[in-house]
């Protein structure tokens, strides 16, 4: 992709930013914000999403981020002051303002194309190395803790199909203090490593942990968690399914980050996934149809990949669900098609398991795909997606309660999840069932501001607000939805979410007629 703006342009293909067709030095992070802030000239980025974006979720200052914006400005002939490109929202984020168009260059087909024909088959699955944990403090009664953490992770990340995990009797012959991350790349051949301490004071007990790029020691990703000694247990339990769970989305981050750094003819099918991940979880026609692109190229370089089907089965169901594509017919089919390709390859996995499932949801039947649901959850019980799946099909059928409990899981497990939005609005309709409209109106609102939030949310919004007798903000949901997709009927909603429940149908019914969304 290149964008193109004032006397710049920024080709995505080449990782350049070029002024006046002159090459501008930029450094990685610098060029990584600039780049997402242009993808997203069309909303605001919050400064949560940056730095999930940009650091990985890793704990930022604010300070920070404006020196890096400060750095972008900069380079892009901007400041503060003017803001006539980047401006600061305050207590927000940034928004980029400036005139922007965008093109894929032709030639970038051609030669893709060419590349794609010539490059080697490859599937570059990372591997992670868990190495025993450093007991730290009074461990008298508790030393065979720092040995029981990774164990367990060892064996719990081993139910993670997209990544391999090597096995103990290795990872636990390296006991330094300080592990010399060049030696576990040399001698494991590991790409990930992950370390940590238990550390017990008295009755209080810390368990941290630490991954770590083997390729150039960065620390991508820090989780720490605290409590009574008494509760030693319930807090590994919670830090392996964290782990578990937060793992999947700051590898990814991390590996797309370095994906955009390498030339288009270098980029294996696992970087292809990677950048097809980085479109798909935006949310946005333009981003899913990209995303498509990239995988589908992926596939072709390694036609046993078999997550990279199940990302496409997702991006297929997005443009069928919230009707991105031309042709709905054809969505349905590939989202069930590539999902059972997945499966073909891998059986068990979870990613894959969830999208076969959902693809049931497409035909306005939520219970033929529920068994997959619920085994892709099986397979990985720290899965924030299937979470979030058996939380909507409950929401679905009127279990609120159940409905609140999954999604309260999978926002617990994932609190940074592209799927953030509709996890909080399964939450809120389960909250809508219960009669309990106060923490259903928080719940939409949260969800209908998180990043990637599509007409569908917004129009539960509206719905759940005017139920609530929240008229002011159910319109103001309204016309955002409009706004969006003019086209907004209570039939495409219904199509989308058919509730069970007669009453809640009738309330949210009731509530889009009054607010003037036709019926068809």
């Amino acid at each position: 992709m290149r964008y193109t703006f004032a006397e710049f342009t920024l080709d995505t293909e080449l990782g350049e930013l070029a002024q006046a067709g002159q090459v501008v030095q930029v450094e990685p992070r610098a060029f990584a914000l600039l780049w997402h802030l242009l993808s997203n000239a069309n909303r605001l980025v919050t400064k949560d999403e940056l730095i999930a974006a940009i650091w990985g979720g890793r704990i930022v200052t604010d300070a920070a981020i404006s020196t890096l914006v400060k750095t972008v400005r900069r380079t892009v002939g901007d400041d503060g002051k003017s803001q006539r490109l980047i401006r600061t929202v305050h207590g927000r984020g940034f928004r980029f303002v400036g005139s922007l168009s965008e093109s894929i260059p032709a030639t970038t087909k051609t030669e893709d194309r060419r590349q794609l024909e010539e490059a080697p088959i490859q599937t570059s699955r990372p591997s992670i190395a868990v190495l025993p944990f450093r007991g730290v403090g009074d461990m008298e009664g508790w030393e065979a803790m720092a040995d029981a953490v990774p164990a367990e992770l060892i064996s719990s990340l081993s139910r993670l199909k997209w990544l391999r995990v090597l096995a103990r009797g290795s990872t636990f012959r390296f006991r330094d203090p300080v592990p010399d991350m060049a030696v576990i790349r040399t001698d494991l051949g590991a790409t990930y490593c992950l370390a940590g301490n238990v550390e017990i004071m008295g009755r209080r007990v810390s368990i941290t942990a630490e991954l770590s790029d083997t390729r150039d020691g960065e620390v991508i990703w820090a989780e720490k968690f605290s409590g009574n000694i008494d509760d030693i247990h319930q807090i590994r339990t919670d830090l392996v399914r964290l782990i578990c769970s937060g793992l999947e989305l700051h590898i990814n981050i991390h590996e797309t980050e370095r994906a955009r750094l390498r030339p288009p003819a270098s980029l294996d099918a696992w970087s292809l996934y990677h950048f097809g991940l980085h479109h798909m979880y935006r949310f946005t026609a333009k981003d899913n149809s990209i995303a498509a692109d990239y995988l589908a190229k992926s596939t072709h370089l390694d036609p046993g990949f078999a997550r990279a089907f199940a990302a496409r089965s997702f991006t297929a169901f997005q443009a069928a669900f919230v009707g991105y594509g031309n042709d709905r017919a054809v969505d349905v089919d590939n989202a069930r098609r590539f999902a059972e390709k997945c499966l073909e390859i891998d059986r068990l996995d979870p990613f894959g398991n969830f999208n076969f499932g959902r693809s049931f949801w497409l035909n306005g039947d939520h219970d033929s795909g529920q068994a997959y649901l619920e085994r892709s959850i099986g397979l990985s019980p720290s899965f924030a997606h299937g979470l979030y799946a058996r939380s909507h099909a409950d929401m679905i059928a009127g279990q609120g309660a159940r409905a609140i409990e999954s999604a309260k899981d999978a926002i617990a497990l994932s609190p940074l999840d592209p799927f953030l939005y509709a996890m909080y609005q399964a939450k809120a309709l389960g909250h809508l069932h219960l009669g309990e409209k106060d923490q259903a109106c928080r719940d939409t609102d949260t969800g209908a501001r998180e990043p990637g939030a599509h007409y569908i949310v917004t129009t539960i919004a509206s719905a759940v607000n005017m139920v609530s007798g929240r008229e002011t903000q159910a319109q103001y949901w309204r016309d955002k939805t409009l706004t969006r997709r003019p086209d907004a009927s209570i039939a495409q909603f219904f199509a989308a979410i058919p509730l069970r429940d007669p009453g809640v149908k009738t309330d949210i019914h009731r509530a889009l007629t009054e607010l003037g969304f036709p019926e068809h």
